[in-house]
């Protein structure tokens, strides 16, 4: 048997190649790579814990990965945005030990608009999701996938490569529009019905007088001079941290709610930021949404977020736009047609409450 011995460029061509992606134009560390690599480390993983998935693609770059481009924060945020979008599915252990589980998703598919649509779902042991005729057809950008089809032969296409359509308003999941103030007052009233919390271990909050412009930036240790209501996460024996809702007095916990509450099946940050987002709002620092000319598409805009936002909202992006490499400083940025700005606005500020500057730079 030969054995031929590749360069790190020609490895880590060949992974890219070997995830059905175009060496040409993606490198095995682009957002499409490492999606990629999280869906087929599920598809011979799950059921498995968020950390033991990012382990396993951190383990597969890491000889590959000379520069450190890849970080665990980087990698978790990627799979994140696949619990978001529907490729995977996180729910609560049933077993003995708190935390979180990941599933895989059915194969799907959601119709964004007439004659596209948008794939989601990971079969077991790395099988592909549809057949090669389909396959060599799949669009790539950022962690999404998506097929450009004839909208009448489509459906039926889709079905017979297995796949099952997910009704448009099932996907999106969005909650009922409220005000802010609403939102956060439901959130103080459990608290109030929490019993004394006790010590609360590994507990970091999100810091409401620190800039919206900078998220990772607003996480710290509770200090003494703290009081008030806080969303935080706090460490486990086992798994990733849980997200919570806390009540702290004087640099001590003392009420607590773990998130999610309103559905157990959803994943707990969804409600921590649209809490985190309305807290923000009432606090007269609203999150920030920044709208800028797309560069080389006319009459395309491009969306900056400089905040998380729950899946539902994700998942509206990725019915209105896709997902382009994120301006500087941003979290994620997507590119939108221009026809549906007015849209894209309305929802972000009624749901979310954002303050929307286009152009100019955010101050």
């Amino acid at each position: 048997m030969k054995v031929t011995v590749l360069n790190k460029q020609e490895a880590a061509e060949r992974t890219v190649r070997a995830l059905w992606l175009d060496e040409t134009t993606t490198d095995a560390f682009s957002a499409e790579a490492l999606s990629a690599l999280l869906r087929r480390a599920a598809s011979f993983l799950c059921p498995s814990t968020p950390r033991r998935l990012v382990d396993a693609v951190l383990e597969a770059l890491s000889p590959l990965d000379e520069s450190s481009l890849v970080t665990r924060p980087h990698v978790a945020a990627q799979l994140d945005l696949l619990v978001s979008i529907g490729d995977l599915i996180e729910v609560p252990h049933q077993g003995d030990r708190k935390g979180r589980q990941i599933y895989l998703a059915p194969p799907s598919f959601v119709e964004k608009a007439l004659g596209r649509y948008l794939l989601l779902g990971v079969r077991p042991n790395g099988a592909p999701l549809v057949n090669e005729s389909l396959g060599a057809g799949i669009e790539y950008e950022g962690h999404t996938r998506s097929l450009k089809l004839d909208a009448q032969l489509a459906p039926a296409r889709l079905r017979a490569a297995g796949l099952h359509e997910i009704p448009l308003d099932h996907w999106l999941k969005r909650p009922k529009t409220d005000q802010a103030a609403a939102v956060v007052t439901v959130m103080r009233q459990r608290l109030d019905g929490a019993g004394e919390s006790g010590e609360v271990g590994g507990l970091k909050i999100i810091d409401t007088a620190a800039s919206v412009l900078y998220y990772r930036g607003r996480w710290r240790q509770l200090a003494s001079s703290d009081s008030g209501d806080f969303v935080a996460r706090r460490s486990q024996a086992y798994g990733a941290d849980l997200w919570c809702f806390v009540r702290v007095e004087h640099g001590v916990p003392r009420a607590l709610v773990d998130l999610p509450v309103d559905d157990l099946a959803a994943a707990g940050c969804d409600e921590a930021w649209r809490t985190q987002a309305a807290i923000d709002a009432l606090a007269g620092t609203p999150q920030v949404m920044y709208i800028r000319p797309a560069p080389g598409a006319s009459g395309d805009r491009c969306l900056d977020l400089f905040s998380p936002v729950p899946g539902w909202a994700q998942r509206y992006l990725e019915l209105v736009g896709i997902p382009v490499p994120q301006a500087r400083g941003a979290l994620v940025s997507y590119r939108v047609p221009m026809s549906a700005i007015g849209q894209v606005r309305a929802f972000f500020t009624d749901m979310l409450w954002m303050h929307v500057r286009e152009e100019g730079g955010v101050a």
